[in-house]
């Protein structure tokens, strides 16, 4: 499960990379992906119950399970099964929940991070990535445009990661990213709430309000 946090938390720049290699990159791809971005920054956040399914080829589906996000410009909550994660954009909170124990790590916001977050989903195209218009397809009965990320370096964390991008509303439905043994991660918006107003405090663990959990301080 810690693999599935780190990709999904794994799952925040924002904005402030330039795109490398413009020419590289298909124009009708970009040209959907900052529609797709210029939309969620006009949201004061927005909320989400999602699907997150691993499958490989050999197997098949191999596990599904669901999860709930809540996201604000840099700021993001995730929570999955027996972990939740607070990032207020500077700290970030893991904590993790079980019969016999509770403790939340904390460490610092890094800068330049490739890690992909619920929050720089939205942007991730902008640093380091050639952007392709893959094909089209239809997704709950809605018709998505398909758009294929290719990381420019060998060894980026992610060299594949598929955006699945509603094509009337110009919205992110899902996103797929592939692991280095041949599986496949796939996210699935199932229920999004963008008329939310979410207050900062939302995105912070309180540790003295949560006295019986352990704290680990790694900052």
């Amino acid at each position: 499960m810690r693999g599935k946090i780190t990709i999904i938390a794994g799952l925040v720049l924002f904005c402030t990379i330039q795109m490398l290699a413009v020419g590289q990159n298909d124009p009708k791809a970009v040209e959907i992906l900052e529609k797709v971005s210029d939309n969620y920054q006009r949201l004061n956040g927005f909320s989400a119950i999602f699907e997150y399914t691993y499958s490989t080829e050999e197997e098949g589906l191999i596990q599904t399970n669901t999860g709930e996000v809540t996201v604000k410009g840099e700021k993001y909550r995730l929570t999955l099964n027996d972990q939740e994660i607070f990032n207020n954009g500077n700290t970030v909170w893991t904590l993790i929940k079980s019969n016999r124990y509770k403790e939340v790590t904390i460490n610092d916001v890094e800068e330049d991070t490739e890690e992909l977050t619920p929050s720089n989903i939205y942007s991730i195209y902008k640093k380091g990535y050639e952007a392709q218009l893959a094909g089209s397809s239809v997704m709950s009965g809605v018709p998505v445009h398909e758009i294929l990320l290719t990381a420019e370096k060998p060894n980026a964390q992610f060299e594949k990661i598929k955006l699945y991008i509603d094509k009337s509303k110009n919205d992110l439905m899902a996103w797929e990213i592939q692991d280095d043994v041949g599986g496949t991660f796939k996210y699935t918006f199932k229920d999004l709430n963008s008329d939310i107003n979410i207050m900062d405090d939302y995105f912070v663990f309180n540790t003295n309000e949560n006295e019986d959990v352990e704290v680990i301080d790694l900052r």
